[in-house]
């Protein structure tokens, strides 16, 4: 067998949906986006929602909204994808990178609240794998433990009156944790719709939020204004007999999403309760195939956690990094195409060109040597996710002799 990591799920539905824009003779920006951006809100649980063309986007835009920038710091994770902190380098702020919680994937709140300073506007949990972070309530009390030295250097600053929290939900859309939906965790909360994730626009995000009522109208605006080159009337408003004047309030970015993206992210919508009950499917699968082996495994359904079972994380306990590669290459040679998720910032060369280190992030660094994801998709047949099983297993024995 062949099977690739992580291949879109696209039906018929989806191409007519794309067809169907592309003859409306609205292609960009339009009545198609606006009704996504009803269901992001939706999934969410959130008053009001905005669609992007990536998540990182969301999170750049976001720090934006919130006047972060030259001088400020945002802490993070080390175990997360470049994208959660180079939306802080974009925005001009220092990214304060803290290690794990020891044997956990999970940023460590101790360790974010020794991190805080002064210069501390942001904090950016992330989501792993689907599950939403564990430690928000910790997290909070951080914060507020360190509220006297907060100093607000913007308006949306001023009125949160702390440190303010974005996260980094690339992985999550549809999770819950203690039945709350995964938008009402965190003040801000930014989703990818990349061509990997479990809900696709090919390339796509989006971002709720979870403040003051009072200034859902005020924060959307500035987000189509962020979006949009700072023009004050979007393309779908010009082309109204007679409305052709516009202004530009600010020299800002150009990250919208298109009506063709939100074509097929509505389509997948609306077929996202059956993606993700086949994605719980195939990882009760693999738990019970790959439970007598004594391999670590995300805890998708447990903990108060109803996962949007986006990864398939496993740990091979005692392996160092040689053995982890060369299992992957096992894998590779039966046909098994697998992943690592992920290897930690201070190993990339943009961060280390910051000066950070990976010898002063020993827990992400334990949890990335020993790291193996599996495919984990609605592509997958019940007779490929035996075969993986079987070939993890005779894999592992082969490379443990």
């Amino acid at each position: 067998m062949k099977i690739a990591f992580s291949p879109p799920d696209i039906t018929e539905e989806e191409i007519e949906a794309v067809a169907e824009v592309l003859r409306s003779g609205w292609i960009t920006t339009g009545p198609k986006t606006k009704k996504f951006e009803e269901k992001i809100a939706e999934i969410s649980n959130t008053r009001r929602g905005v669609a992007l063309n990536s998540a990182t986007a969301c999170m750049e835009m976001t720090l934006h909204l919130l006047g972060i920038g030259p001088g400020d710091e945002v802490i993070t994770t080390a175990y997360t994808y470049t994208a959660t902190a180079s939306c802080i380098c974009h925005v001009g702020a220092r990214p304060v990178i803290v290690d794990t919680i020891k044997g956990e994937y999970w940023m460590d709140p101790e360790k974010v609240e020794a991190a805080i300073t002064e210069k501390t506007k942001g904090i950016i949990p992330v989501d792993l794998g689907g599950i939403i972070y564990p430690y928000y309530d910790k997290l909070y009390k951080v914060i507020e433990s360190k509220k006297e030295i907060f100093v607000p250097k913007s308006k949306f600053q001023e009125g949160m009156g702390r440190i303010a929290v974005i996260a980094d939900s690339a992985h999550s859309v549809g999770a819950k944790r203690q039945n709350r939906s995964n938008g009402t965790w965190a003040d801000f909360t930014c989703y990818s719709f990349h061509a990997v994730k479990n809900l696709t626009t090919g390339e796509g995000g989006g971002l709720t939020w979870n403040v003051s009522e009072e200034w859902d109208e005020e924060i959307y605006k500035e987000y189509m204004l962020l979006s949009l080159h700072g023009q004050s009337k979007d393309a779908l408003a010009k082309t109204r007999l007679g409305s052709w004047e516009y202004d530009v309030v600010a020299p800002y970015y150009k990250c919208n999403m298109t009506d063709i993206a939100a074509g097929i992210g509505l389509v997948q919508y609306q077929r996202y309760p059956e993606i993700l009950r086949r994605r719980k499917e195939i990882i009760n699968q693999y738990n019970e195939g790959l439970q007598e082996l004594g391999i670590h495994t995300l805890p998708h359904y447990c903990d108060g956690n109803e996962s949007a079972g986006h990864l398939y994380l496993t740990r091979i306990p005692g392996f160092t990094l040689e053995e982890r590669n060369r299992f992957i290459e096992e894998m590779a040679e039966r046909g098994i195409a697998t992943n690592v998720h992920y290897k930690p910032l201070p190993l990339l060369t943009a961060y280390k060109n910051q000066g950070y280190q990976i010898k002063d992030y020993p827990n992400a660094f334990e949890m990335y040597q020993n790291e193996v994801t599996l495919p984990l998709h609605t592509k997958l047949t019940d007779e490929e996710v035996s075969y993986i099983i079987k070939n993890y297993k005779e894999a592992l024995r082969s490379i443990q002799k």
